[in-house]
């Protein structure tokens, strides 16, 4: 797809793996697994299949707990007899993760062009208010929008749509920018412009079409949206 930047008023924002390093969940592991990594990315892959599955089957709980259950699992999985308190501590680290060096510049530069700028995921409102200080972007955003207003999660149309009518702005004014695959199709489908970000040069998923535009830091959409 081509990317149309005229037609773009308003900027949503993914936040994991696209505003935070979801990656440094693995840190939080390591004094407690002795192998760390695949803990962590089952751990990742879990959660996220947990709300593909949750949307099919009307099996919606918040997203912190169904990341508890994802990292339980993984855990399990992974024979790591740990107590419920740490497995707690692990779980704090979602509400501290690291923002990417990027991303403060990048939406303050938005900003300043006149797009209205959102965040819009899978995370319960503590959980987003709590990434948003961290990340120090508050007094850069409109607002937050949370999958649990409706409950119900990405790639679901209906939280694009809920996500366009938060915003007050028509569905194909708006540029989606992501990390996640899922994420960049169910914008487009839903009518926006499936905008990817990809800091470490990964292939495309082979299946259903582009991204409207691929980038590699938040500057570099500011940059699309003035051509």
């Amino acid at each position: 797809m081509t990317f149309d930047p005229e037609r773009v008023t308003t900027v949503t924002f993914d936040s994991y793996s696209t505003l935070v390093d979801v990656d440094a969940a693995e840190n939080a592991l390591a004094d407690r697994v002795a192998d760390p990594e695949p803990v962590s990315r089952l751990w990742r892959a879990r959660s996220l299949e947990y709300t593909f599955v949750a949307n099919q089957i009307d099996a919606y709980q918040p997203f912190y707990e169904m990341n508890r259950d994802a990292l339980q699992y993984a855990l399990d999985v992974h024979d790591a007899d740990i107590s419920q308190a740490e497995r707690d501590e692990i779980l704090v680290v979602y509400h501290e993760l690291d923002v990417f060096d990027d991303v403060r510049d990048g939406i303050e530069q938005l900003r300043d062009d006149g797009y209205a700028c959102y965040v819009v995921l899978n995370g319960n409102p503590a959980m987003l208010s709590s990434m948003v200080q961290h990340a120090d972007i508050e007094d850069l955003l409109e607002d937050t929008i949370s999958a649990d207003e409706i409950r119900t999660f990405k790639p679901d149309a209906e939280l694009y749509r809920h996500a366009a009518a938060r915003t007050g702005t028509p569905i194909d004014e708006i540029a989606h920018v992501t990390a996640g695959w899922f994420d960049v199709m169910g914008a487009q489908h839903a009518g926006m412009q499936g905008v990817r970000v990809d800091r470490q040069a990964t292939p495309w998923e082979p299946f259903d079409g582009d991204p409207d535009l691929t980038i590699d830091s938040l500057q570099e959409l500011a940059i699309a949206l003035s051509e």
